[in-house]
Protein backbone atom coordinates (compact mmCIF):
# COMPACT_ATOMS: atom_id res chain seq x y z
CA UNK A 1 0.00 0.00 0.00
CA UNK A 2 1.54 3.03 -0.65
CA UNK A 3 1.13 6.40 1.88
CA UNK A 4 1.36 9.70 1.26
CA UNK A 5 4.25 11.22 3.62
CA UNK A 6 3.26 14.66 3.88
CA UNK A 7 -0.41 12.90 4.73
CA UNK A 8 1.10 10.67 7.33
CA UNK A 9 3.55 13.39 8.91
CA UNK A 10 -0.08 15.54 9.63
CA UNK A 11 -0.97 12.76 12.03
CA UNK A 12 2.26 12.82 14.38
CA UNK A 13 1.14 14.12 17.76
CA UNK A 14 2.38 16.71 19.98
CA UNK A 15 2.15 14.90 23.42
CA UNK A 16 1.43 11.29 24.91
CA UNK A 17 1.71 13.15 28.28
CA UNK A 18 0.53 10.97 30.92
CA UNK A 19 -0.92 12.51 34.30
CA UNK A 20 2.06 11.07 35.99
CA UNK A 21 4.45 12.63 33.41
CA UNK A 22 5.19 15.77 35.34
CA UNK A 23 5.59 15.29 39.23
CA UNK A 24 6.73 11.96 40.78
CA UNK A 25 5.08 13.17 43.76
CA UNK A 26 5.96 9.52 45.58
CA UNK A 27 9.53 10.11 45.02
CA UNK A 28 9.14 13.78 46.18
CA UNK A 29 7.60 13.18 49.31
CA UNK A 30 9.98 10.21 49.63
CA UNK A 31 13.10 12.61 49.51
CA UNK A 32 11.52 15.14 51.93
CA UNK A 33 10.67 12.62 54.75
CA UNK A 34 14.39 11.52 54.55
CA UNK A 35 15.15 14.95 56.36
CA UNK A 36 11.86 15.78 57.79
CA UNK A 37 13.40 15.90 61.73
CA UNK A 38 16.07 18.00 60.36
CA UNK A 39 14.15 21.29 58.28
CA UNK A 40 11.51 20.89 61.51
CA UNK A 41 15.01 21.98 63.10
CA UNK A 42 16.21 24.30 60.92
CA UNK A 43 12.87 26.03 60.81
CA UNK A 44 13.70 27.33 64.19
CA UNK A 45 16.28 29.95 63.13
CA UNK A 46 13.48 31.61 60.79
CA UNK A 47 13.28 35.21 62.00
CA UNK A 48 16.10 35.13 64.24
CA UNK A 49 18.12 38.06 64.49
CA UNK A 50 21.20 36.45 65.60
CA UNK A 51 21.00 33.70 62.58
CA UNK A 52 24.77 32.78 62.66
CA UNK A 53 25.14 31.83 66.73
CA UNK A 54 22.04 30.41 66.79
CA UNK A 55 23.19 28.23 63.46
CA UNK A 56 26.12 27.78 65.29
CA UNK A 57 23.98 25.85 68.38
CA UNK A 58 22.29 24.08 66.52
CA UNK A 59 24.53 22.32 64.66
CA UNK A 60 26.80 21.74 67.55
CA UNK A 61 23.54 20.17 69.09
CA UNK A 62 22.18 18.34 66.33
CA UNK A 63 25.18 17.92 63.49
CA UNK A 64 22.82 15.93 61.23
CA UNK A 65 20.89 19.12 60.15
CA UNK A 66 24.07 19.41 58.21
CA UNK A 67 23.22 16.93 56.01
CA UNK A 68 19.93 18.70 54.45
CA UNK A 69 21.57 21.72 53.50
CA UNK A 70 22.16 21.21 49.86
CA UNK A 71 18.59 20.21 49.32
CA UNK A 72 17.80 23.45 50.07
CA UNK A 73 20.27 24.78 46.81
CA UNK A 74 19.01 22.36 45.07
CA UNK A 75 21.84 20.02 45.12
CA UNK A 76 21.90 16.14 45.75
CA UNK A 77 25.15 16.03 46.44
CA UNK A 78 27.08 15.42 49.47
CA UNK A 79 30.52 17.43 49.19
CA UNK A 80 29.23 20.63 47.49
CA UNK A 81 32.35 22.86 45.84
CA UNK A 82 32.04 26.66 45.79
CA UNK A 83 34.61 29.37 45.28
CA UNK A 84 35.46 32.94 45.08
CA UNK A 85 38.21 35.56 45.31
CA UNK A 86 39.03 34.45 48.50
CA UNK A 87 39.59 30.57 47.52
CA UNK A 88 38.17 27.24 46.59
CA UNK A 89 36.31 25.42 48.70
CA UNK A 90 34.68 21.92 49.04
CA UNK A 91 31.68 21.63 51.99
CA UNK A 92 31.06 18.18 53.46
CA UNK A 93 27.87 17.66 54.19
CA UNK A 94 27.56 14.06 54.95
CA UNK A 95 30.00 13.60 57.68
CA UNK A 96 30.51 17.27 59.16
CA UNK A 97 34.30 16.95 58.61
CA UNK A 98 34.85 20.76 57.79
CA UNK A 99 34.86 23.27 60.46
CA UNK A 100 31.64 25.30 61.76
CA UNK A 101 33.44 28.18 60.80
CA UNK A 102 33.34 26.76 57.11
CA UNK A 103 29.71 26.03 57.05
CA UNK A 104 28.77 29.19 58.39
CA UNK A 105 30.44 30.89 55.77
CA UNK A 106 28.77 28.21 53.29
CA UNK A 107 25.11 29.61 54.68
CA UNK A 108 26.02 33.70 54.41
CA UNK A 109 27.74 33.18 51.00
CA UNK A 110 24.55 30.70 49.42
CA UNK A 111 22.18 32.97 50.48
CA UNK A 112 20.49 30.94 52.77
CA UNK A 113 20.93 32.96 55.88
CA UNK A 114 19.29 35.48 54.09
CA UNK A 115 16.49 33.49 52.75
CA UNK A 116 16.02 32.11 56.39
CA UNK A 117 16.59 34.93 58.75
CA UNK A 118 14.44 37.44 56.86
CA UNK A 119 11.26 35.43 56.36
CA UNK A 120 11.71 34.63 52.89
CA UNK A 121 10.10 31.35 53.69
CA UNK A 122 7.87 30.58 56.62
CA UNK A 123 8.24 26.43 56.71
CA UNK A 124 11.76 24.64 55.91
CA UNK A 125 9.33 21.47 55.13
CA UNK A 126 7.46 23.22 52.62
CA UNK A 127 10.13 25.13 51.12
CA UNK A 128 12.11 21.46 50.54
CA UNK A 129 9.24 20.15 48.79
CA UNK A 130 9.02 22.81 46.59
CA UNK A 131 12.50 22.39 45.79
CA UNK A 132 12.18 18.47 45.49
CA UNK A 133 9.22 19.26 42.91
CA UNK A 134 11.82 21.48 40.49
CA UNK A 135 14.23 18.67 41.29
CA UNK A 136 11.98 16.14 40.00
CA UNK A 137 10.99 18.16 36.62
CA UNK A 138 14.80 16.72 35.52
CA UNK A 139 12.71 13.22 35.54
CA UNK A 140 10.37 14.27 32.46
CA UNK A 141 13.17 13.15 30.01
CA UNK A 142 12.97 9.74 31.44
CA UNK A 143 9.29 9.37 31.89
CA UNK A 144 8.65 10.66 28.31
CA UNK A 145 10.91 7.66 26.67
CA UNK A 146 9.17 5.00 28.97
CA UNK A 147 6.02 6.42 28.49
CA UNK A 148 6.40 5.93 24.18
CA UNK A 149 7.96 1.75 25.33
CA UNK A 150 4.99 1.72 27.37
CA UNK A 151 2.50 2.85 24.77
CA UNK A 152 3.82 0.76 22.22
CA UNK A 153 3.95 -2.47 24.28
CA UNK A 154 0.30 -2.17 24.66
CA UNK A 155 -0.35 -2.64 21.03
CA UNK A 156 2.33 -5.51 20.58
CA UNK A 157 0.30 -7.25 23.30
CA UNK A 158 -2.70 -6.76 21.68
CA UNK A 159 -1.44 -9.07 18.70
CA UNK A 160 -1.07 -11.66 20.58
CA UNK A 161 3.03 -12.04 18.87
CA UNK A 162 6.01 -13.50 20.97
CA UNK A 163 8.04 -10.53 21.98
CA UNK A 164 11.14 -9.50 24.31
CA UNK A 165 12.02 -6.05 25.32
CA UNK A 166 15.43 -4.87 25.47
CA UNK A 167 17.26 -7.13 23.72
CA UNK A 168 20.72 -7.38 22.41
CA UNK A 169 21.82 -8.28 18.62
CA UNK A 170 24.18 -11.13 20.04
CA UNK A 171 21.18 -12.48 22.29
CA UNK A 172 18.81 -12.17 19.04
CA UNK A 173 21.06 -14.02 17.02
CA UNK A 174 21.81 -16.41 19.21
CA UNK A 175 17.76 -17.14 20.55
CA UNK A 176 16.35 -17.42 16.77
CA UNK A 177 19.18 -18.33 14.98
CA UNK A 178 19.74 -15.31 12.68
CA UNK A 179 22.60 -13.44 10.74
CA UNK A 180 22.30 -10.32 11.96
CA UNK A 181 25.70 -9.10 10.97
CA UNK A 182 24.62 -6.74 8.14
CA UNK A 183 23.84 -4.27 11.06
CA UNK A 184 27.45 -4.38 12.45
CA UNK A 185 30.54 -4.66 9.45
CA UNK A 186 32.93 -5.97 11.85
CA UNK A 187 30.41 -7.85 13.62
CA UNK A 188 31.08 -6.17 17.12
CA UNK A 189 27.86 -4.50 17.36
CA UNK A 190 26.18 -4.31 20.48
CA UNK A 191 23.38 -2.71 19.12
CA UNK A 192 19.99 -3.18 21.36
CA UNK A 193 16.64 -3.21 19.93
CA UNK A 194 13.80 -1.67 22.33
CA UNK A 195 11.38 -5.20 21.04
CA UNK A 196 12.13 -7.72 19.14
CA UNK A 197 8.63 -9.44 17.86
CA UNK A 198 8.06 -13.37 16.26
CA UNK A 199 5.39 -12.55 13.66
CA UNK A 200 2.87 -15.22 12.73
CA UNK A 201 4.66 -16.29 9.28
CA UNK A 202 8.26 -16.33 11.47
CA UNK A 203 9.61 -13.63 10.39
CA UNK A 204 11.63 -11.64 13.28
CA UNK A 205 11.14 -8.25 13.47
CA UNK A 206 13.87 -5.58 14.93
CA UNK A 207 12.25 -2.45 16.47
CA UNK A 208 13.20 0.60 17.69
CA UNK A 209 10.92 3.22 19.63
CA UNK A 210 11.13 6.90 20.44
CA UNK A 211 9.41 9.93 21.00
CA UNK A 212 10.93 13.46 20.15
CA UNK A 213 9.00 16.42 21.82
CA UNK A 214 11.15 19.05 20.67
CA UNK A 215 12.85 19.69 17.35
CA UNK A 216 16.28 20.24 16.97
CA UNK A 217 19.50 18.71 14.86
CA UNK A 218 19.04 15.74 16.82
CA UNK A 219 16.21 14.69 14.87
CA UNK A 220 18.21 14.81 11.57
CA UNK A 221 20.22 12.86 13.12
CA UNK A 222 18.13 9.89 14.00
CA UNK A 223 16.08 10.04 11.24
CA UNK A 224 19.57 9.60 9.02
CA UNK A 225 20.96 6.92 11.17
CA UNK A 226 17.43 4.79 10.55
CA UNK A 227 17.48 5.56 6.92
CA UNK A 228 21.33 3.47 7.44
CA UNK A 229 19.66 0.70 9.26
CA UNK A 230 16.64 0.22 7.24
CA UNK A 231 18.67 -0.25 4.05
CA UNK A 232 21.41 -2.59 5.86
CA UNK A 233 18.06 -4.76 7.11
CA UNK A 234 17.55 -5.74 3.75
CA UNK A 235 20.40 -8.23 3.46
CA UNK A 236 19.44 -9.41 6.79
CA UNK A 237 17.10 -13.24 6.17
CA UNK A 238 14.24 -13.89 8.44
CA UNK A 239 14.93 -10.42 9.96
CA UNK A 240 12.56 -6.89 9.42
CA UNK A 241 13.40 -3.33 10.40
CA UNK A 242 10.69 -1.11 12.27
CA UNK A 243 10.21 2.55 13.60
CA UNK A 244 8.07 3.60 15.54
CA UNK A 245 8.53 7.22 15.97
CA UNK A 246 6.20 10.33 16.99
CA UNK A 247 6.19 13.56 18.31
CA UNK A 248 7.59 17.19 16.50
CA UNK A 249 9.12 15.97 13.47
CA UNK A 250 7.98 18.91 11.03
CA UNK A 251 11.50 20.90 11.45
CA UNK A 252 13.07 17.77 9.80
CA UNK A 253 10.30 16.46 8.11
CA UNK A 254 12.79 16.23 4.76
CA UNK A 255 15.44 13.71 6.77
CA UNK A 256 12.25 11.49 7.97
CA UNK A 257 11.15 11.84 4.63
CA UNK A 258 14.27 10.37 3.37
CA UNK A 259 13.47 7.19 5.75
CA UNK A 260 10.11 7.30 4.83
CA UNK A 261 10.86 6.57 1.57
CA UNK A 262 13.13 3.32 1.66
CA UNK A 263 11.42 1.94 5.33
CA UNK A 264 7.99 0.33 4.66
CA UNK A 265 7.78 -0.31 8.19
CA UNK A 266 7.95 3.56 9.86
CA UNK A 267 4.96 3.95 12.17
CA UNK A 268 3.57 6.09 14.30
CA UNK A 269 0.59 5.96 17.19
CA UNK A 270 -1.95 6.94 14.74
CA UNK A 271 -0.79 3.96 12.77
CA UNK A 272 -0.73 1.22 15.64
CA UNK A 273 -4.53 2.30 16.72
CA UNK A 274 -5.44 2.20 13.01
CA UNK A 275 -3.97 -1.57 13.31
CA UNK A 276 -0.52 -1.62 12.00
CA UNK A 277 0.55 -4.20 14.18
CA UNK A 278 -2.09 -6.48 13.56
CA UNK A 279 -1.47 -6.39 9.63
CA UNK A 280 2.52 -7.03 10.27
CA UNK A 281 2.48 -9.43 13.17
CA UNK A 282 -1.10 -11.08 12.56
CA UNK A 283 0.02 -11.13 8.62
CA UNK A 284 -3.98 -10.30 8.35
Amino acid sequence: MNRDFNSWLNTMTDSINGFDYYVNFEKVISNVKKFKTEFALLGTLIGEKDIESEFRKLVAEYPKVLKCIPILLAVRRDIVHAEDNTGSYDFDFKYGSNDIDDYVMFCYKTGLFDLIQHHLVRDMLDYATGVEVGLDSNGRKNRGGHQMEDTVEKYIKKTGAVYHKEMYLPEVEEEYGLDLSCFSSDGTSNKRWDFVVQAADGIIYLMEVNFYGGGGSKLNETARSYELLALKSREAKGAKFVWVTDGSWYSARHNLEETFKVLPNLYNIADLRSGAFDRLFKNK
